[in-house]
């Protein structure tokens, strides 16, 4: 063996127990009994977790890397226990065909740190899919009408794809906003796009679906019990919940104003709370950050100017420890939500447990080791949280692929993190790379 990782309390098979793990070109080869490796790692008495895979970032690179980029991003990433992501493609230019897609790819295999998906834009379905492309989307629905939702839908049908939906009505939106457009108060901007907008759109895209149907960041108690009743009607539809629709509502604005701008917006403590129940009893699949990072200097616009999203991917997992330490969630379904569950709507097998034949993608965590988050303290180039303050629990070494990538500071070098491309890349272009 390359590595035994001697001690730890190991999550596995929805329970802890305290046994070796044993590594060999980067997977796991054997869990407990007798073999003799080259280096090990006493990890006695931590929690030994697999990494995260967060679904939803917007890692900003290309065109504004003035906010985040490749490196910054993947290793705030890597210190918040987040071994994969999944970089949306509304970056600058979008990657809506294959050119945009194989520069972006070149500058993630340059940069990132942790492994990585791409996904592609509501542009060339087919030609996105067959270059690796994980899933097509997030599809802003509020951006198009039905007929070209309709054709984009049955795109990805077509080409076994899975379109994944940022669930906001766009004519809801605009109908709000036309008589509020003179206020200033941060308030205002859940009130342009209130819950309705939401259900409405989960419900157009429920309708134009007949296979598999992924949505992202819900928000509302509508939006949940529409996802409810369509899994009990069979459909094949999952949803993801991003931290600050659990920990952040729209009480939150007094105090930072225009910072928690966001879409889909801050709700209403009591769909905190249903978003809660959804998560423990897995109506709601995964947990994912919308990492979106603007500078400070850009959310202290005014409420209309102010561009929508909060920096997440460093936060997310220890947030998650702490809220379990707090008895709000069971260790193995915020296990399951934050790395197990993710792995599964992807497709990516190597990923999301600890079991033999996995990649060594781990995280290690004191969990007496409870601290603040604090800005100064983080790693994305966004340079604040909404979370300042808060108690949480960071992870004290991450491993990705065998190899430590975070361990209080960067340890490995740009670029080590690899690409995880989509089941419909083609053969063509699989000799390509090879």
């Amino acid at each position: 063996m390359d590595l035994q990782i001697r001690g730890g309390r190991v999550f596995m098979g929805k329970r802890v127990q305290v046994m070796d793990i044993w590594i060999k070109d980067g997977r796991i080869a054997a869990l407990g009994g007798p073999h003799v490796a080259d280096d090990h790692l006493d990890v006695a008495g931590l929690l030994v977790l697999p990494g995260a895979v967060d679904i939803h970032v917007h890692f900003r690179d290309p065109g504004q890397t003035h906010k985040e980029d490749w490196e910054t991003g993947s290793l705030a990433a890597a210190a918040g226990g987040v071994t994969t992501v999944v970089d949306q493609p509304n970056t600058l230019p979008a990657v809506n065909d294959a050119s945009a897609y194989r520069d972006k790819l070149i500058t993630a295999r340059r940069h990132s740190i942790v492994d990585f998906c791409l996904n592609g834009g509501p542009g060339n379905v087919q030609e996105l899919l067959g270059e690796g492309a994980a899933a097509i989307g997030e599809i802003f629905t509020y951006e198009m009408g039905e007929e070209r939702l309709r054709d984009l839908l049955f795109q990805v049908e077509d080409a076994d794809g899975l379109p994944t939906i940022h669930a906001e009505d766009g004519w809801t939106i605009r109908r709000c906003e036309e008589g509020m457009r003179g206020q200033q108060d941060p308030d205002v901007h859940s009130r342009s796009r209130p819950p309705q907008a939401e259900e409405a759109a989960i419900a157009q895209a429920l309708s134009l679906t007949q296979k598999r149907v992924h949505i992202c960041h819900l928000s509302t108690s509508g939006g949940l019990e529409l996802i409810r009743r369509a899994k009990k009607a069979g459909r094949a539809v999952t949803a993801e919940v991003a931290p600050h629709h659990l920990l952040l509502n729209r009480r939150d604005y007094r105090k930072q104003g225009t910072f928690l701008k966001v879409n889909p917006p801050l709700r209403s403590s009591s769909d905190n709370q249903a978003l809660w129940d959804g998560l423990r009893r897995g109506d709601i699949e995964a947990m994912a950050s919308d990492h979106a990072p603007h500078l400070p200097e850009e959310k202290r616009q005014e409420i209309w100017e102010a561009p929508s999203g909060l920096p997440g991917v460093e936060t997310m997992l220890p947030l998650m420890l702490d809220a379990v330490r707090a008895n709000r969630i069971p260790l193995d379904r915020a296990v399951d939500a934050l790395s197990t569950a993710p792995a599964r709507i992807l497709g990516l097998k190597g990923k999301g447990e600890i079991a033999v034949g996995k990649d060594a993608d781990l995280v290690l965590v004191d969990t007496r080791a409870r601290s603040e988050v604090l800005a100064y303290r983080l790693h994305s180039r966004a340079d604040w949280t909404p979370y300042q303050g808060r108690t949480a629990i960071f992870p004290r070494l991450t491993m990705v692929r065998g190899e430590v990538v975070f361990d209080g500071d960067m340890a490995v070098r740009p670029g080590y993190g690899q690409n995880l491309p989509g089941p419909g890349r083609s053969a063509s272009r699989v000799r390509e790379e090879d």
